[in-house]
């Protein structure tokens, strides 16, 4: 099941804009009440009583199936009063959480084909570029990256109301326009990545040892900024001479405006991150990489990664899969697709053979790589804004 969402991060264009009028914004309303929210942890979040008994009385229903029995697309009308940068569901799919440049999140819970608002969540003095659900087994946790620098983390402690646990602000020095959660398997580990060219791991110390502290590591990546960061998949591997299984280190790959792609590795000895090279050839960027996603484990000892970017190309990136020692080093890129527009968007299917596309001309496209090696067009999601007309 795919959200469908606005625009992955704000044009070259409108950034300028927003560095010019946000900074402007938050001096003169948001700075002295914005440092007071931040300072306290625990903060509920804040609903006016009218408007909490008028979210619960709606639950609007999405057009009625054509087929019976057969899943229908569920059209939110998500009240933002701005550009809906992101959409992302939760681990059982029951909670779809949006971000927007009015500076909220909004949550929403999802049943079968209809929805009803959730709660609103303030707190950023900026847009909200990405938002990022944690696994069920820490609770209901969502992060969120905005272009205040700032990354936010609410938690839901009962139904609809939810409290802000963690607020790093000035977390950097320019907007942060991507945020995810790592897989469960690690721990509590969120990554970031910002436009002054950073990475952030954000770590928690973990309750059950006493130690409900946080602590971040940066890793320089690129100085022409960081648009998008990924986790790779829990996995296990062969390591050492008597070659045991062992789970493998975590990774990361980013996308930055320098048109290209990092890979970053944990060491396992030293606890330090290590990045690797990662030579493209003839299939390579040639513009601002929006998007990058490893692909969750399908084939063992094999890694997929797509990335997406402004010269409305997609690259399927592949690592391994062979046996050989070299193969399994070497990272072989390939074009998925040029498209007519600017690509913003990558998603894997859950199984991790469906790509979702989200391009610049509004259009969602689902593409599958068959026996051959070719990567085909599979289905197309009708524009969203088509869609509810049509109703």
């Amino acid at each position: 099941m795919y959200a469908q969402g606005g625009y992955g991060q704000a044009p070259q264009q409108q950034q300028q804009q927003y560095h010019a009028g946000y900074q402007q914004q938050q001096q003169q309303q948001y700075a002295p009440q914005q440092q007071q929210q931040y300072g306290v942890q625990q903060q509920m979040t804040e609903q006016p009583q009218q408007a909490q008994q008028t979210q619960q009385q709606e639950v609007t229903q999405a057009a009625a199936p054509t087929d019976q029995g057969k899943a229908q697309p569920i059209y939110v009308d998500t009240q933002h009063d701005d550009m809906v940068h992101d959409a992302q569901l939760d681990y059982y799919g029951t909670k779809l959480a949006t971000s927007s440049s009015d500076r909220t999140v909004k949550i929403y819970d999802v049943s079968g084909n209809s929805y009803a608002p959730n709660a609103t969540l303030t707190g950023h003095s900026g847009p909200i570029y990405q938002l990022s659900w944690s696994h069920p087994k820490y609770g209901t946790l969502l992060a969120s990256a905005s272009f205040d620098g700032s990354v936010l983390i609410h938690r839901e402690s009962r139904q609809g109301e939810w409290i802000l646990v963690k607020a790093f602000v000035g977390l950097h020095e320019s907007s942060v326009n991507s945020v995810q959660f790592a897989p469960h398997e690690y721990g509590l580990v969120c990554v970031a990545g910002s436009s002054d060219g950073r990475v952030s791991v954000l770590t928690h110390g973990g309750e059950s040892n006493g130690d409900d502290e946080w602590t971040v590591e940066y890793l320089n990546d690129t100085p022409l900024g960081v648009n998008a960061v990924s986790w790779a998949p829990y996995g296990v591997g062969k390591e050492g001479e008597d070659e045991q299984c062992e789970p493998l280190p975590p990774r990361l790959v980013t996308g930055g405006s320098d048109n290209g792609i990092r890979m970053w590795t944990k060491n396992a000895s030293t606890g330090i991150w290590e990045q690797s090279v990662v030579e493209s050839g003839d299939a390579h960027h040639k513009d601002w990489v929006r998007d990058v996603a490893w692909a969750p484990s399908i084939i063992p000892g094999m890694n997929v990664i797509a990335s997406c970017s402004e010269d409305k190309t997609v690259i399927i990136w592949k690592q391994g899969g062979d046996g050989t020692a070299d193969d399994d080093k070497k990272w072989s890129p390939k074009v998925l697709n040029t498209f007519e527009d600017p690509v913003w968007r990558v998603s894997w299917s859950i199984t991790g053979n469906i790509l979702a596309v989200s391009s610049g001309d509004a259009n969602v496209t689902l593409w599958k790589e068959e026996l051959d090696g070719v990567w085909s067009l599979v289905n197309q999601v009708e524009d969203a804004a088509e869609g509810a007309q049509g109703e």
